[in-house]
């Protein structure tokens, strides 16, 4: 799987590592991913999503269901590409 969030859409960036001579090297920086179960009330079943923290916090304050059509909505994720557990 790709290091993408489903519920924010953050990716990974390029950058440049920098030394103390000022020489420049790239480099990545990879998002904060977690694999983190929900129960989502809405379809009474478990799901698992990919998310960073950032997407963690975005869940805590607007719920599952409203981070999940906003992602939908916006085109982080697919319907079809949430992983349901039972």
């Amino acid at each position: 799987m790709s290091k993408i969030c489903q519920i924010t859409g953050k990716k990974a960036m390029i950058g440049n590592n920098v030394s103390h001579s000022k020489r420049r090297t790239k480099r990545s920086f990879d998002v904060n991913l977690f694999t983190k179960k929900f129960y989502y009330v809405e379809q009474d079943c478990w799901i698992s999503l990919r998310i960073s923290a950032a997407g963690l916090r975005l869940i805590n304050r607007i719920g599952l269901d409203a981070a999940l059509s906003a992602a939908v909505a916006k085109g982080y994720c697919d319907w079809k590409n949430i992983k349901v557990i039972g």
